[in-house]
């Protein structure tokens, strides 16, 4: 299990409106008084930002662009050895620009005749319950700022890159964006704290960090691990296991490091099917069947 939280850096707002972007002491861009003054400049408009109001556009950079520009060439060739197919089939679907960062209006035009999915600005973390129910709704919530430009291939948090190349290019396979708004469904049906974690624990495990068997080979489906550079290269040398939910809801893990322990569906069926149903038949006495099981 995991604390949410701890992937984002806290954004706050104080009496006269001054949003302020929290970076942890160890975060690339902490002591770059440049970088935090422009997480502070896109995050802004995106904490005071409400349903049926224009998405916030932001006016990236030449720097900025640069990043997503230098991850888009370095993350293709590891997508076309290491993505399932049905995750280069919505890339590909999608048509996501590799030299400028798309605006989240942008990437909705795109997504939504093709699963109905829109993507809802996110200054930083979404309550847990918000970011999930959304799903339901066919809303993906997304960040809009971009790692340090001294560590371009990695973040210590989600980023735009994370939130469109990892989640946004698997929404646009609507087998995959179903299995999404399955387990949004499955958070609003819950009424208990731990019903809703044991939905992110296993959204982690599959979704975020899930690998599949694909003609003989291990590859990668999780958005955590498409969007990661170096992580996608080492999925193989992973401890493997089956689906196994119950694990995936118990098992401690550490979120700073890359995951030790991966779980591989046994071809895409087995994500459209088995973890779709999962989702599909959760309540708040799930847990206790599969303790019991």
């Amino acid at each position: 299990m995991f604390d949410e939280g701890q992937l984002y850096a806290p954004v706050t707002a104080d009496e006269d409106g001054k949003v302020t972007v929290h970076l942890a002491d160890d975060h690339p861009g902490a002591k770059d008084p440049e970088y935090r003054r422009r997480r502070e400049e896109i995050a802004a408009p995106a904490l005071g930002w409400q349903p049926g109001d224009p998405e916030p556009r932001v006016d990236y950079t030449d720097g900025e662009n640069e990043i997503w520009r230098t991850v888009c060439r370095e993350l293709a060739p590891k997508h076309e050895r290491l993505a399932i197919r049905g995750y280069l089939e919505g890339k590909e679907a999608l048509g996501l620009p590799t030299d400028h960062v798309p605006q989240l209006d942008e990437v909705s035009a795109g997504l939504d005749p093709i699963s109905g999915f829109r993507l809802h600005p996110a200054a930083g973390l979404v309550p847990l319950d918000q970011f999930y129910g959304s799903l339901a709704d066919g809303v993906f919530h997304s960040t809009q700022y971009l790692r340090h430009p001294s560590q371009p291939l990695y973040t210590p948090e989600p980023d735009v890159i994370h939130e469109v190349l990892g989640h946004c290019n698997l929404l646009a396979n609507p087998a995959i964006a179903q299995v999404k708004r399955y387990a949004g469904e499955a958070a609003r049906r819950c009424e208990t704290p731990e019903g809703l974690q044991v939905v992110a624990d296993v959204f982690w495990f599959t979704i975020e960090f899930g690998v599949m068997y694909e003609d003989g080979e291990l590859r990668a489906y999780g958005a955590g691990l498409l969007s990661s550079y170096g992580e996608i290269e080492e999925i193989r040398g992973a401890d493997i296991r089956a689906v196994d939910f119950q694990q995936m809801a118990t098992l401690a893990y550490d979120i700073s490091h890359y995951q030790p322990i991966l779980f591989a569906c046994d071809g895409m069926s087995e994500l459209t099917d088995r973890v779709a149903s999962f989702f599909a038949e959760f309540d708040d006495e799930t847990p206790a069947r599969l303790a019991a099981s």
